[in-house]
């Protein structure tokens, strides 16, 4: 996959700038994968987020993509702001829809993914061994956004 550019994932609020990129790792079952941190338009950096290019098994479990907004930022639609942003870059991916999955007791996640279009399609148990098990417990709420 190509890398492209993301110069113009910007807004009126935030901008995204890029941390670094990953190529896919099969093995691991890994997508290829954009890092970003966010800033608000006066420099301040508020957060990140990332968006993995694809789909698979481990897409469906951890998402396309992910975000974190530092605490004394949250509450202002930031996430969605981000999240906005990324649905630009994976259409220029030709993606068609994708998948992002929360904690069931993260609200303001599931909030934004709901605020950002996304509609539930399950709780999902997260499987025995499974990484993400230990990071963020024994289920996922997964959503699905069109694009």
């Amino acid at each position: 996959m190509e890398f492209l550019d993301t110069s113009d994932l910007r807004n009126e609020k935030i901008v995204l700038y890029k941390v670094r990129t990953a190529n896919e790792n099969k093995e691991r079952g890994w997508v290829p994968a954009y890092y970003f941190d966010i800033y608000l338009t006066d420099g301040t950096k508020i957060g990140y987020c990332d968006l993995r290019v694809g789909h698979n098994e481990e897409t469906y479990i951890g998402g396309n993509i992910g975000y974190g907004i530092e605490k004394d930022y949250r509450g202002n639609g930031y996430a969605a702001r981000a999240v906005e942003l990324l649905k630009v870059l994976a259409k220029k991916h030709n993606m068609e829809y994708l998948i992002i999955a929360c904690k069931p007791d993260n609200i303001a996640s599931y909030k934004t993914l709901e605020k950002s279009g996304g509609k539930f399609l399950e709780l999902k148990e997260i499987p025995e061994g499974h990484e993400l098990r230990t990071i963020t417990g024994e289920y996922e709420k997964i959503y699905r956004i069109d694009l």
